[in-house]
């Protein structure tokens, strides 16, 4: 039993995960934001109090959400920032046991202020290696296109991804405000990453409407959909997604927040889930949205009145909808079966 908590929440707690749906500087700890608004003192507003981030992180809308994003990506001055960063996003996951996670990373947003794409690179990686020698995490990486930068940031994310090419990137995407930044536009780029061999996993109907999720398939070759809040509203696309088995990247609490989805009663998980589709749970930017993964599993578990094998088989279905390699899958759903095992002969 995890000590301070009792029944689903404990088995959530010390169940292995897998996560998809996680973004790099969005799960920088109110520690290490607190600590470089310190270091960056009088260069930004964000609070050098971490008990103050609370407030600062309350969101009004999906485009303040991006405006405070960016302030804290401006935080990130140089090689050294990045990799203590992305060190600290593993340490915060090893605590939830969360066994492997494809982080998403915009090289843009930092090689655009000025820490050149080489030091970026190393430093990711550096961080990535040490994390998994010395806390069991496994992390692999998505470039994600900043779609609010336009053309020229998909063009760097591109030539990045494809010429640099750190050995743990898997995949490509695309983030940023879908409102007034069309998917299609995207498609050379995509293109250029698919060719070299990189899954294609662009955020598509989270504020806009199905057509954004129909648009990620056809155009960009989505193999999985960041979010796809919206897809429900189509019957036709909830066949597609089910047909071809595309999962989706749902991350409940990030909804709320950014009001993409106003009560998390009226939050189409349910939904998903009746129409058959592979859905996984994610946490998305855990400490800006107040969340972490365990407590996004608990929210489903509510919404979706899951029991402990039910929110094992959510578990398994991360692992599936994931780019591991085939006996990376097996091992981890094994582990988390084991567990499921184990718990339940314990009564």
């Amino acid at each position: 039993m995890v000590e301070g908590k009792s029944g689903i929440e404990a088995f959530i707690a010390g169940m292995p995960k897998a996560e998809l749906h996680v973004h790099h500087v969005g799960s920088a700890s109110p520690r290490v934001v607190a600590e470089l608004a310190t270091r960056h003192a009088g260069k930004t507003k964000v609070p050098t109090d971490p008990a103050a981030l609370a407030e600062y992180f309350t969101f009004t809308d999906f485009a303040h959400f991006i405006e405070v994003y960016l302030s804290v990506v401006d935080l990130i001055r140089d090689a050294e920032d990045v990799r203590a960063l992305t060190y600290g996003v593993a340490e915060d996951m090893a605590r939830q046991q969360i066994r492997y996670a494809e982080l998403t990373v915009t090289p843009y947003s930092s090689t655009n202020r000025g820490i050149p794409d080489v030091a970026f690179m190393e430093a990711i990686e550096d961080a990535r290696i040490t994390a998994e020698r010395d806390l069991g995490v496994v992390l692999r990486w998505c470039f994600d296109i900043p779609g609010e930068a336009g053309l020229a940031s998909a063009e760097e994310t591109a030539r990045m991804a494809v010429e640099l090419a750190p050995e743990g990137l898997v995949s490509f995407g695309l983030g940023g405000p879908e409102i007034g930044v069309p998917r299609p536009q995207f498609k050379p780029y995509f293109d250029r990453a698919r060719a070299a061999g990189l899954h294609s996993v662009p955020h598509a109907g989270e504020t806009t409407g199905p057509q954004t999720v129909w648009d990620a398939i056809r155009v960009l070759g989505a193999e999985r959909i960041g979010h796809g809040t919206q897809a429900v509203k189509d019957p036709a696309l909830l066949d597609h997604l089910g047909e071809h088995r595309i999962p989706l990247e749902v991350c409940p609490t990030s909804n709320i927040a950014t009001r993409a989805v106003d009560r998390m009663e009226d939050h189409p998980i349910r939904q998903m889930v009746d129409a058959g589709l592979l859905v996984t749970v994610n946490s998305d930017d855990p400490p800006m949205f107040g969340t972490d993964l365990n407590t996004e599993y608990a929210v489903a578990a509510r919404l979706l009145g899951l029991d402990e094998a039910g929110v094992a088989a959510l578990a398994r279905n991360a692992v599936e909808a994931s780019f591991l390699d085939g006996s990376g899958k097996a091992r981890l759903a094994a582990e988390i079966d084991d567990y499921l095992a184990g718990w339940t002969a314990r009564g």
